[in-house]
């Protein structure tokens, strides 16, 4: 099949409000707000800012870098390169979205239909025990799991079939500032909130857990670990995403200042994620504590319950945790699309399809591992976990950690720091303030891989 014309973003907007997109995930709401609390509030804070401008922008801004310089995906770039060792980077990456999506997706699902259940009512008056046995009693229903996860599919399919310029810039120009919009508003009312009754609590006084810095905990080595963690799977390096992005940019695009921009607004949105969580959680007596799927499946609908307008206000949560899924799966989807569509010479449209029913095959081991009662996917225990877990474990703690690796790797004893740091700057004049400047050198050819090794150490030992 003869070589299909490239895609690009059609605009330096396009491309920020995507890339930003496809940072902004799950993970910001449910992950972020729960390990500032944890470890120190402002000082975690602090501690993660300086892990996304040390480590986080630099390995993003090198993905981005070698996807422009090769005008290709990393597969098939690096093979025009004649370096075939390192089109592993985008084997890795792309199959660590593919198994990424297999859960991902899954919990998507949960929110649309999470965000459908609060319109009803269903959550007004509930207690915690209710709650949680509204969730258990979804988990055993694999067919209705499996129709949202199938809705899910079918959105990200129609958007990344149409392309990069008409699918996902389009779509994320209206999704990323609607999720500002609802986030911000959502914040606000938490912020208002008054207190209730036999508990006495403000919401200061959520802020004040949320954020009150203990600068003690800057010596324990754990802050700066899980800062490392939640930063590098935050931003979304380590899945070829980023240097698929890259592909689409022009030479005169400001790559330093782009990249930035983006990291902003990723740690922005997970910091105001904070403010909509914890005062509504102080004020109404729920544990602060909660985290992951306890939290926003079980804790949070309670608090919306007990609210005036609550099932608007429910609703209106779920469908931010749902839309900022959908944005990151853009990204998930677009990177291994486009590089077997670019490897194989299959048409984008069709190769959409061919990876959408893969993960979606994958997903339903998932699915199905979630209940007792489905046979040996309810049984099946690997390193211990669930098949839901394994793929998290699997993509999350392995892949994308070795993926980024190698493009640190890359970096440091390939293209060489003269190189990424000539790539990076390309387009800009001498003076401009957003260059890449010869003092990242040490730290970008010795220091971050070093810091890789640490993560992919803790994640796998």
């Amino acid at each position: 099949m003869e070589e299909q014309k490239r895609d690009s973003f059609g605009s330096r907007i396009g491309f920020i409000l995507s890339a930003a997109g496809f940072s902004i995930g799950l993970g910001n709401v449910w992950r972020f707000p729960y390990l500032t609390s944890k470890f120190g509030g402002g000082a975690f804070v602090l501690a993660y800012v300086l892990i996304c401008v040390f480590v986080g922008l630099p390995l993003f801004l090198g993905e981005l870098s070698i996807g422009r310089r090769m005008r290709a995906t990393p597969i098939v770039g690096f093979l025009k390169e004649k370096k075939p060792f390192w089109s592993l980077i985008g084997w890795v990456g792309a199959i660590a979205c593919i198994v990424l999506m297999a859960y991902y997706t899954v919990i998507i699902g949960w929110m649309v239909r999470y965000a459908v259940k609060a319109l009803s009512g269903v959550f007004a008056g509930s207690t915690f025990e209710q709650t949680k046995m509204m969730f258990s009693d979804f988990m055993k229903s694999p067919f209705e799991l499996i129709a949202y996860t199938v809705v899910v599919f079918v959105a990200l399919g129609l958007a990344i079939s149409r392309g990069v310029k008409e699918g996902v810039e389009k779509l994320c120009k209206w999704l990323l500032p609607i999720l500002g919009v609802m986030i911000v508003t959502l914040a606000v009312r938490s912020l208002t909130l008054s207190p209730v009754e036999g508990v006495g609590k403000t919401a200061m006084d959520g802020m004040r857990w949320y954020l009150s810095p203990d600068f003690s905990q800057l010596g324990n080595p754990e802050v700066w670990l899980y800062a490392l963690g939640q930063s590098f799977f935050s931003i979304g390096v380590g899945i070829a995403t980023a240097v698929v992005y890259g592909s689409y940019r022009s030479d005169a695009d400001n790559m330093p200042k782009d990249a930035a921009m983006v990291v902003t607004m990723d740690t922005s949105f997970a910091l105001i994620a904070g403010v909509v969580i914890f005062p509504a959680l102080l004020v109404y007596g729920a544990d602060p504590n909660a985290s992951g799927v306890g939290l926003v499946m079980e804790i949070m609908p309670v608090v919306f319950g007990k609210m005036p307008m609550g099932s608007f206000w429910a609703s209106l949560f779920f469908i931010l945790v749902a839309v900022a899924g959908y944005t990151s799966g853009l990204g998930y989807l677009e990177a291994p699309v486009a590089c077997f569509a670019d490897f194989f010479k299959v048409k984008r449209s069709k190769m959409t399809w061919i990876v959408v029913f893969v993960m979606f095959a994958l997903s339903l081991p998932c699915v199905y591992s979630l209940s007792e009662g489905h046979g040996w996917m309810s049984a099946c225990r690997i390193l211990g976990k669930s098949i839901f877990d394994f793929a998290d474990y699997l993509s999350g703690n392995v892949m994308m950690p070795v993926d980024a690796l190698l493009v640190s790797l890359y970096i440091s004893f390939v293209l060489k720091f003269n190189g990424y740091m000539e790539e990076a700057n390309k387009g800009l004049n001498e003076s401009h303030a957003w260059r890449v400047s010869g003092w990242w050198r040490p730290w970008i050819t010795y220091g971050l891989p070093v810091v890789l090794i640490v993560i992919m150490y803790r994640n796998v030992f």
